[in-house]
């Protein structure tokens, strides 16, 4: 009996060892699926008014990281790509996942729509508060600030001030993006017009000046950096990268001040791959996003990531600014009031 008794327990034993290893093989299951439900795949759809090659490369950067997913990219001035936007909304199916455009005022106009995802990436816990969306619903990604451009073989005596633009002297010789189209310009027109020093005034003087107003500020620098035209008011980081490659254009921020835009990011209400979208962002935010930023010409959001040369950094730069809130109201009626200055 007792070699009976034995053998039972025995076998109790190995069965108990067997359930501890069982146990221990579906632990280590259960973390490869885990780790396989991490694994982001399916489509993201990203819209953006970031030049065609920066996007390419930032999302090259991501598909490194995360190679299942795929994707589609919508890309386009600021303007057009809110419209787009609309569109999707009057038809009941916004395509957006993800959105990185030119001003924090777009953005407002989404989160009023209530069009946003509210996100807090972690990867933003130590940026500037002033540059992200309390709520979440949006983060600046980078320091993009409006300034003068020359063309070094036209101008000798370098400017200092806006002024020149309304000049009698550089009748005819100037150029700027369209508020109408591009995100940047339009933000520029809400600043520019609240501010005492400058207001209305400084657009019915650029008009009669006869500056000429185009879509996009990379139609400003090509005039500028071809010598078409011999002043330009642009984003500060295409003229610095333009001098890097040898265009003889120099970069010059105006003694008055410079609006400065953040290009934030920011996710849909109803993202149909929110994963993929929260680690877009998260990517774009995270160090080594910023320093592919940088890399490409931008000065980075994120503390500790330099400013590339030829660039300042935001604690550098005197900024003009207004009221986000003010601005977001009252876009439509200033780009209406644009129209009614420079004609359609």
């Amino acid at each position: 009996m007792k070699i009976v008794k034995y053998l039972i327990v025995a076998l109790l034993s190995i069965s108990i060892l067997a359930g501890c290893g069982t146990s221990q093989s579906t632990g280590s299951s259960g973390n490869s699926s885990s780790e396989k439900e991490n694994t982001l795949s399916g489509t993201l759809n990203f819209y953006t008014s970031q030049p065609d090659m920066d996007q390419q490369k930032l999302v090259a950067a991501f598909n490194k990281k995360y190679p299942e997913v795929k994707v589609n990219v919508f890309r386009s001035g600021t303007e057009d790509v809110m419209s787009k936007i609309q569109a999707e909304k009057k038809s009941g199916n916004v395509q957006a996942d993800v959105l990185l455009l030119a001003d924090a005022v777009t953005f407002e106009t989404l989160k009023d729509e209530d069009l946003l995802l509210a996100y807090k990436s972690k990867q933003a816990a130590d940026f500037p508060k002033e540059l992200v969306d309390a709520d979440g619903y949006y983060t600046g990604t980078k320091v993009m600030a409006t300034a003068l451009a020359i063309n070094t073989n036209k101008v000798k005596e370098t400017p200092d001030s806006w002024d020149v633009l309304t000049d009698s002297k550089t009748k005819g010789q100037a150029i700027m993006p369209s508020p109408l189209y591009s995100g940047a310009a339009a933000y520029n027109l809400g600043v520019f017009t609240r501010d005492d020093a400058l207001g209305w005034d400084f657009y019915k003087e650029l008009k009669k000046n006869q500056i000429t107003v185009v879509q996009g500020n990379g139609d400003v620098l090509k005039a500028v950096a071809s010598g078409n035209k011999a002043y330009g008011m642009v984003v500060d980081f295409v003229v610095a990268n333009a001098a890097k490659q040898g265009s003889p254009i120099k970069l010059i921020y105006p003694s008055e001040g410079s609006p400065v835009i953040t290009e934030p990011i920011g996710i849909m209400k109803n993202a149909k791959n929110e994963k993929a979208a929260k680690a877009f962002v998260d990517f774009v935010l995270s160090k080594e996003g910023q320093v592919l930023a940088s890399s490409l010409g931008y000065t980075p959001i994120r503390p500790g990531v330099q400013a590339p040369e030829g660039l300042k950094n935001i604690d550098e730069l005197n900024v003009l600014n207004a009221e986000i809130k003010q601005l977001n109201e009252s876009r439509s009626a200033d780009k209406e009031q644009f129209t009614n200055v420079f004609g359609k």
